[in-house]
Protein backbone atom coordinates (compact mmCIF):
# COMPACT_ATOMS: atom_id res chain seq x y z
CA UNK A 1 0.00 0.00 0.00
CA UNK A 2 1.38 3.42 -0.98
CA UNK A 3 1.87 6.19 1.56
CA UNK A 4 -1.01 8.19 0.04
CA UNK A 5 -3.43 5.24 0.16
CA UNK A 6 -2.41 4.50 3.74
CA UNK A 7 -3.01 8.13 4.72
CA UNK A 8 -6.48 8.07 3.12
CA UNK A 9 -7.32 4.83 4.94
CA UNK A 10 -6.30 6.31 8.28
CA UNK A 11 -8.37 9.43 7.61
CA UNK A 12 -11.45 7.37 6.68
CA UNK A 13 -11.16 5.28 9.83
CA UNK A 14 -10.82 8.42 11.93
CA UNK A 15 -13.97 9.86 10.35
CA UNK A 16 -15.86 6.61 10.96
CA UNK A 17 -14.86 6.73 14.62
CA UNK A 18 -16.08 10.31 14.93
CA UNK A 19 -19.42 9.36 13.35
CA UNK A 20 -19.79 6.44 15.77
CA UNK A 21 -19.17 8.73 18.74
CA UNK A 22 -21.72 11.28 17.48
CA UNK A 23 -24.34 8.58 16.92
CA UNK A 24 -23.78 7.19 20.42
CA UNK A 25 -23.97 10.58 22.11
CA UNK A 26 -27.30 11.56 23.70
CA UNK A 27 -29.32 13.79 21.40
CA UNK A 28 -32.41 15.89 21.91
CA UNK A 29 -34.71 15.78 18.89
CA UNK A 30 -37.74 18.04 18.97
CA UNK A 31 -40.59 16.44 17.01
CA UNK A 32 -43.45 18.29 18.70
CA UNK A 33 -43.91 21.40 20.80
CA UNK A 34 -45.56 20.72 24.13
CA UNK A 35 -47.18 23.92 25.31
CA UNK A 36 -47.08 22.92 28.97
CA UNK A 37 -50.88 23.21 29.08
CA UNK A 38 -51.53 19.57 29.94
CA UNK A 39 -55.17 19.31 28.83
CA UNK A 40 -54.34 20.84 25.45
CA UNK A 41 -51.21 18.75 24.81
CA UNK A 42 -53.05 15.51 25.66
CA UNK A 43 -55.72 16.36 23.07
CA UNK A 44 -53.15 16.29 20.24
CA UNK A 45 -52.33 12.91 18.62
CA UNK A 46 -48.56 13.27 19.17
CA UNK A 47 -48.79 14.82 22.62
CA UNK A 48 -47.91 18.25 21.24
CA UNK A 49 -48.01 20.53 18.21
CA UNK A 50 -46.13 18.74 15.39
CA UNK A 51 -43.13 20.33 13.67
CA UNK A 52 -43.11 20.29 9.88
CA UNK A 53 -46.89 20.79 9.71
CA UNK A 54 -49.52 23.53 9.54
CA UNK A 55 -51.92 23.66 12.49
CA UNK A 56 -54.90 26.02 12.43
CA UNK A 57 -56.38 27.61 15.56
CA UNK A 58 -59.85 28.67 14.42
CA UNK A 59 -62.29 30.64 16.52
CA UNK A 60 -63.98 33.88 17.49
CA UNK A 61 -62.14 36.88 18.88
CA UNK A 62 -60.98 36.36 22.49
CA UNK A 63 -61.38 32.59 22.12
CA UNK A 64 -57.83 31.75 23.24
CA UNK A 65 -56.15 31.40 19.83
CA UNK A 66 -53.34 33.84 20.58
CA UNK A 67 -52.85 32.52 24.12
CA UNK A 68 -52.22 28.99 22.81
CA UNK A 69 -49.86 30.34 20.14
CA UNK A 70 -47.87 32.24 22.79
CA UNK A 71 -47.57 29.05 24.87
CA UNK A 72 -46.24 27.20 21.82
CA UNK A 73 -43.62 29.88 21.19
CA UNK A 74 -42.65 29.90 24.87
CA UNK A 75 -42.12 26.13 24.62
CA UNK A 76 -39.81 26.59 21.63
CA UNK A 77 -37.87 29.28 23.51
CA UNK A 78 -37.39 26.96 26.48
CA UNK A 79 -35.72 24.55 24.02
CA UNK A 80 -33.39 27.33 22.84
CA UNK A 81 -35.16 27.76 19.48
CA UNK A 82 -36.24 30.87 17.56
CA UNK A 83 -39.82 31.88 16.66
CA UNK A 84 -41.47 34.40 14.33
CA UNK A 85 -44.87 36.09 14.45
CA UNK A 86 -46.47 37.48 11.28
CA UNK A 87 -48.87 39.96 12.85
CA UNK A 88 -51.70 40.69 10.42
CA UNK A 89 -53.82 42.82 12.80
CA UNK A 90 -50.70 44.50 14.26
CA UNK A 91 -51.98 43.87 17.78
CA UNK A 92 -49.44 41.51 19.38
CA UNK A 93 -48.76 43.01 22.81
CA UNK A 94 -45.14 42.25 23.87
CA UNK A 95 -45.72 42.47 27.67
CA UNK A 96 -48.51 39.88 27.41
CA UNK A 97 -46.25 37.66 25.30
CA UNK A 98 -43.47 37.92 27.88
CA UNK A 99 -45.93 37.08 30.66
CA UNK A 100 -46.72 33.86 28.77
CA UNK A 101 -43.03 32.90 28.76
CA UNK A 102 -42.00 34.27 25.34
CA UNK A 103 -38.38 35.41 25.13
CA UNK A 104 -38.28 38.70 23.14
CA UNK A 105 -34.61 38.11 22.24
CA UNK A 106 -35.66 34.98 20.32
CA UNK A 107 -38.80 36.38 18.67
CA UNK A 108 -39.03 38.13 15.29
CA UNK A 109 -42.22 40.15 14.76
CA UNK A 110 -43.15 40.91 11.15
CA UNK A 111 -45.96 43.35 10.33
CA UNK A 112 -46.58 43.46 6.55
CA UNK A 113 -48.25 46.56 5.14
CA UNK A 114 -50.81 44.68 3.01
CA UNK A 115 -52.85 41.51 3.37
CA UNK A 116 -51.23 40.14 0.20
CA UNK A 117 -47.84 40.14 1.93
CA UNK A 118 -48.97 38.05 4.93
CA UNK A 119 -48.75 34.59 3.33
CA UNK A 120 -45.61 35.50 1.36
CA UNK A 121 -43.81 36.61 4.54
CA UNK A 122 -44.81 33.43 6.38
CA UNK A 123 -43.59 31.23 3.50
CA UNK A 124 -40.13 32.85 3.57
CA UNK A 125 -39.83 32.49 7.34
CA UNK A 126 -41.03 28.88 7.48
CA UNK A 127 -39.02 27.74 4.47
CA UNK A 128 -35.81 29.25 5.91
CA UNK A 129 -35.63 26.52 8.55
CA UNK A 130 -34.40 29.05 11.12
CA UNK A 131 -37.59 29.15 13.20
CA UNK A 132 -39.05 26.25 15.17
CA UNK A 133 -42.46 27.96 15.28
CA UNK A 134 -43.97 30.60 13.00
CA UNK A 135 -47.37 32.13 13.80
CA UNK A 136 -49.43 33.65 10.98
CA UNK A 137 -52.26 35.78 12.39
CA UNK A 138 -54.99 36.06 9.75
CA UNK A 139 -57.79 37.10 12.09
CA UNK A 140 -57.66 40.61 10.63
CA UNK A 141 -55.67 42.34 7.91
CA UNK A 142 -53.25 45.27 8.23
CA UNK A 143 -55.97 47.76 7.27
CA UNK A 144 -58.62 46.36 9.59
CA UNK A 145 -60.29 43.94 7.17
CA UNK A 146 -61.72 41.03 9.15
CA UNK A 147 -60.78 37.46 8.34
CA UNK A 148 -58.01 37.33 5.72
CA UNK A 149 -58.71 34.24 3.60
CA UNK A 150 -55.86 32.33 1.97
CA UNK A 151 -56.11 31.20 -1.63
CA UNK A 152 -55.65 27.45 -2.35
CA UNK A 153 -52.27 28.23 -3.93
CA UNK A 154 -51.13 30.14 -0.82
CA UNK A 155 -52.26 27.31 1.43
CA UNK A 156 -50.31 24.80 -0.68
CA UNK A 157 -47.16 26.94 -0.55
CA UNK A 158 -47.42 27.26 3.22
CA UNK A 159 -47.78 23.51 3.73
CA UNK A 160 -44.87 22.78 1.37
CA UNK A 161 -42.73 25.34 3.21
CA UNK A 162 -43.53 23.79 6.62
CA UNK A 163 -42.49 20.34 5.40
CA UNK A 164 -39.35 21.67 3.75
CA UNK A 165 -38.25 23.87 6.66
CA UNK A 166 -39.27 21.45 9.41
CA UNK A 167 -41.05 24.24 11.29
CA UNK A 168 -44.44 24.38 12.96
CA UNK A 169 -46.72 26.93 11.29
CA UNK A 170 -49.65 28.07 13.42
CA UNK A 171 -52.51 29.75 11.53
CA UNK A 172 -54.79 31.97 13.61
CA UNK A 173 -58.03 32.29 11.68
CA UNK A 174 -61.51 33.80 12.06
CA UNK A 175 -64.79 31.82 11.73
CA UNK A 176 -65.67 33.50 8.44
CA UNK A 177 -62.26 32.76 6.88
CA UNK A 178 -60.95 29.29 7.80
CA UNK A 179 -57.52 28.33 6.51
CA UNK A 180 -56.18 25.07 5.13
CA UNK A 181 -54.05 23.55 7.87
CA UNK A 182 -53.31 19.85 8.15
CA UNK A 183 -55.00 20.03 11.56
CA UNK A 184 -57.79 22.43 12.52
CA UNK A 185 -58.59 23.11 16.17
CA UNK A 186 -61.71 25.10 17.02
CA UNK A 187 -61.33 27.31 20.09
CA UNK A 188 -64.21 28.70 22.13
CA UNK A 189 -64.24 30.69 25.37
CA UNK A 190 -66.60 29.25 28.01
CA UNK A 191 -67.15 32.25 30.30
CA UNK A 192 -65.74 31.42 33.73
CA UNK A 193 -65.07 27.73 32.93
CA UNK A 194 -62.13 27.96 30.56
CA UNK A 195 -61.17 27.40 26.93
CA UNK A 196 -62.88 24.66 24.89
CA UNK A 197 -60.70 23.13 22.16
CA UNK A 198 -62.10 20.65 19.60
CA UNK A 199 -60.32 18.76 16.81
CA UNK A 200 -62.46 19.40 13.71
CA UNK A 201 -59.90 18.38 11.09
CA UNK A 202 -56.89 16.04 11.32
CA UNK A 203 -55.03 13.63 9.07
CA UNK A 204 -53.92 11.73 12.16
CA UNK A 205 -57.41 10.98 13.46
CA UNK A 206 -59.04 12.12 16.67
CA UNK A 207 -61.70 14.22 14.92
CA UNK A 208 -64.40 15.25 17.37
CA UNK A 209 -62.14 14.99 20.40
CA UNK A 210 -62.61 17.91 22.76
CA UNK A 211 -61.06 19.23 25.96
CA UNK A 212 -61.67 22.08 28.37
CA UNK A 213 -58.59 24.06 29.39
CA UNK A 214 -59.14 25.93 32.68
CA UNK A 215 -58.26 29.62 32.51
CA UNK A 216 -55.82 29.07 35.38
CA UNK A 217 -53.77 26.70 33.15
CA UNK A 218 -53.35 29.43 30.52
CA UNK A 219 -53.00 32.33 32.94
CA UNK A 220 -51.34 31.10 36.17
CA UNK A 221 -51.37 34.66 37.56
CA UNK A 222 -55.18 34.63 37.87
CA UNK A 223 -56.68 34.36 41.33
CA UNK A 224 -59.28 31.71 42.06
CA UNK A 225 -62.49 32.32 40.08
CA UNK A 226 -61.01 35.13 37.98
CA UNK A 227 -61.21 35.19 34.18
CA UNK A 228 -58.87 36.85 31.63
CA UNK A 229 -61.44 39.55 30.95
CA UNK A 230 -60.93 41.29 34.28
CA UNK A 231 -58.36 43.84 33.17
CA UNK A 232 -57.93 46.09 30.16
CA UNK A 233 -54.54 46.09 28.41
CA UNK A 234 -53.09 49.40 27.18
CA UNK A 235 -52.91 49.73 23.39
CA UNK A 236 -49.79 48.38 21.68
CA UNK A 237 -47.39 50.85 20.12
CA UNK A 238 -46.78 50.81 16.36
CA UNK A 239 -43.51 49.22 15.30
CA UNK A 240 -41.94 49.85 11.90
CA UNK A 241 -40.53 46.61 10.45
CA UNK A 242 -38.37 46.66 7.30
CA UNK A 243 -39.73 44.73 4.34
CA UNK A 244 -37.91 41.53 3.44
CA UNK A 245 -36.28 41.47 -0.01
CA UNK A 246 -37.67 38.95 -2.47
CA UNK A 247 -34.79 36.64 -3.27
CA UNK A 248 -34.70 33.60 -5.55
CA UNK A 249 -34.20 30.44 -3.43
CA UNK A 250 -30.87 28.64 -4.04
CA UNK A 251 -31.00 25.79 -6.55
CA UNK A 252 -28.83 23.44 -4.49
CA UNK A 253 -31.66 22.81 -2.02
CA UNK A 254 -32.60 24.09 1.42
CA UNK A 255 -29.94 24.21 4.12
CA UNK A 256 -31.47 26.81 6.47
CA UNK A 257 -30.11 30.15 7.61
CA UNK A 258 -26.40 30.06 8.48
CA UNK A 259 -26.46 26.28 7.86
CA UNK A 260 -28.24 25.74 11.17
CA UNK A 261 -31.07 23.44 12.22
CA UNK A 262 -34.64 24.79 12.52
CA UNK A 263 -34.78 27.23 15.42
CA UNK A 264 -31.01 27.38 15.86
CA UNK A 265 -29.49 28.19 19.25
CA UNK A 266 -28.63 31.82 18.57
CA UNK A 267 -30.02 35.18 19.70
CA UNK A 268 -32.01 37.31 17.30
CA UNK A 269 -30.15 40.28 15.73
CA UNK A 270 -30.82 43.61 17.38
CA UNK A 271 -33.73 45.75 16.23
CA UNK A 272 -31.27 48.55 15.40
CA UNK A 273 -29.33 46.26 13.06
CA UNK A 274 -32.56 45.12 11.39
CA UNK A 275 -33.68 48.72 10.84
CA UNK A 276 -30.26 49.69 9.43
CA UNK A 277 -30.40 46.71 7.07
CA UNK A 278 -33.89 47.73 5.96
CA UNK A 279 -32.74 51.29 5.28
CA UNK A 280 -29.85 50.03 3.15
CA UNK A 281 -32.27 48.13 0.94
CA UNK A 282 -34.14 51.28 0.07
Amino acid sequence: MSATAEKVSVTVEALKEQIRRLQAAPRKYLAALRTGVEAFDELLPGGGLPLGQVVELWGEAASGRTSLALRAMASAHREGRLCAYVDGPGELYPPAAMAAGVDPARLLIVRPKTAEQLAWSAVQLVRSGAFACVVLDLTRGPKGASGVRLSPAEGKRLMDAAVRGGSLLLLLTAPEAPGDGMMRLRTEARDDEGLSVEVVRSRQGGIGARTLVPWKALYPELEGGETPWGAELPPAEDVTVPELPRERPPSEGHRGILWQRPGRDAPMPSLRASLDAGSALH
